[in-house]
């Protein structure tokens, strides 16, 4: 169905417009959102006496780098998703084989944005640098949304395609 195949579209370009944005911002706020980088990974709010903060960094060079890996994992995402929305795009009127082939460019970009929020802000900043215990710098809700809604939008989108009417 022609509606189904645009709503994927619609949704995989809309993935890539909040990456897109989230990069942007991180890039043109880079002072700010930098703050958040740097208390997390020097562990500067977690809970007093927590035997976690032998993990804690304290190296400006290691907070830039991690804040450039962070960007340049948000760019990846966008960049994919957007190929990913107009390879589906320029395949919506196509057979089925080649619309389901185009899936893969956005499979990419959902699987970058997965690794960075879920792997990135859950596994490493929520529990290496025990971010959870935090409740100024703690990014966990917002990156669980992320990554659920990449989630959801790859599942609906992965979904075999058939040729259309």
């Amino acid at each position: 169905m022609l509606m189904i195949r645009l709503a994927k579209v619609l949704m995989t370009a809309m993935l890539a417009c909040f990456a897109a944005l989230v990069a942007y911002n991180n890039i043109v706020d880079y002072d700010t959102n930098f703050e958040f980088v740097r208390n997390v990974m020097s562990m500067s709010s977690v809970l007093p006496g927590s035997a976690l903060m032998d993990r804690a960094m304290t190296s400006d060079v290691a907070w830039h780098f991690a804040y450039v890996l962070i960007i340049a994992a948000e760019l990846l995402t966008a960049l994919f998703l957007a190929f990913g929305a107009l390879a589906l795009l320029f395949t919506i009127n196509a057979r089925a084989e080649r619309f389901n082939g185009a899936k893969g460019w956005m499979v990419v970009g959902a699987t970058i944005g997965f690794a960075l929020w879920f792997f990135g802000f859950m596994v490493i900043a929520g529990e290496y640098f025990a971010m959870w215990q935090s409740e100024q710098w703690n990014g966990q809700e917002a990156a669980f949304r992320f990554y659920i809604t990449l989630i959801a939008v790859t599942i609906f989108v992965c979904q075999r395609d058939d040729d259309l009417a």
